[in-house]
């Protein structure tokens, strides 16, 4: 089994994870369900968890969301229960409703870019044209920079030689075999830490067994992140633990330690004001939308509209 490191020359650890986007708070829920008529069995069975199914009933504005295009779009919106998936569907096609009927209101007529539908270009253009977005200045961003220093660090590095005893994640014998065998090495390491290389060599999983262990320089993002939670708490020197993760047990020695240095604000910048804009876009498109819910007449679905619609 490979621990996926890449060795000791692409300066990887064990996993080779993906860098994290920013994530944002989402907003809270718009919709509140109400009870369903019966709608008589669709032809689309292959969409569906049975033959006997209810499907909501929901009429936008006197447009009826037809059942199979509920059907259609519940592979897009996995929940625990189907109902739950039933009404995330019918919730997403009456909002897609209420935006195609506003853009016929106002008659946009739009050219899709590259990679874009028509649709998704027509709703481009109705957002920008009727949901103000103001863009975070200078002063916002500088603001922001100074209550979130802590967050704006240079990535540190590590350089790190490790021993993999490698077991399956969900064999619960093969992990305590493997944790044993690790304290026993890890006594070893501790009375004559200059054997790691030679028992690298003996027991490790690893490809970079044949340099000693040695992984190379490795900074946030490069490892599976169970395994970075751990790594990247150490000093220099021997672990005086096994590190778990996905692959197995690790014995871990940090050969050299470099923390992050503050970036300064003009090298986040951009970050900055990309993560601020993107929060002012979402808070606009909510409320956008509960204007439309509020203005339209929905029937079969309880939606929570804005007492005023945004639109005028």
């Amino acid at each position: 089994m490979g621990c996926g490191c890449g060795g000791s020359t692409g300066g990887g650890g064990c996993g080779g994870g993906a860098h994290p986007e920013i994530e944002v708070p989402a907003e809270a829920p718009l919709f509140e369900e109400l009870p369903r008529e019966v709608e008589p069995e669709i032809d689309e069975p292959s969409l569906i968890a049975s033959s006997e199914q209810e499907w909501p009933r929901v009429r936008v504005n006197g447009v009826e969301i037809a059942a199979q295009a509920i059907a259609r779009e519940l592979q897009y919106h996995p929940a625990e229960s189907r109902d739950e998936a039933v009404y995330l569907a019918a919730q997403a096609l009456v909002l897609r409703e209420l935006l195609q009927q506003r853009i016929g209101e106002l008659g946009l007529e739009v050219r899709a870019e590259v990679g874009e539908s028509e649709e998704e270009a027509a709703t481009r253009a109705l957002i920008e044209r009727e949901v103000p977005l103001p863009l975070a200045d200078e002063a916002t961003c500088h603001s922001y920079y100074r209550g979130n220093r802590s967050r704006f660090f240079s990535a540190p590095l590590l350089a790190v030689r490790h021993i993999l005893l490698a077991c399956a994640a969900d064999d619960a014998e093969a992990r305590s075999l493997a944790r044993e065998q690790a304290l026993e090495l890890l006594g070893q390491l501790q009375a004559a830490p200059q054997g790691f290389a030679e028992l690298a060599l003996r027991h490790s999983a690893c490809p970079s067994k044949e340099q000693g262990g040695a992984l190379g320089q490795i900074s946030k993002g490069q490892t599976v992140p169970e395994f970075e939670r751990q790594l990247f708490l150490l000093p220099v020197g021997l672990c005086q633990q096994p590190l778990e993760s996905r692959y197995g047990y690790h014995l871990v020695f940090v050969d050299q330690r470099i923390d992050g240095e503050q970036l300064p604000y003009e090298a986040v910048a951009g970050s900055i004001r990309a993560e601020l804009n993107q929060r002012v876009w979402q808070i606009g498109v909510s409320q956008y939308l509960q204007g439309l819910v509020g203005a339209a007449n929905i029937e079969g679905i309880h939606l929570q509209g804005a007492e005023t619609p945004l639109m005028q």
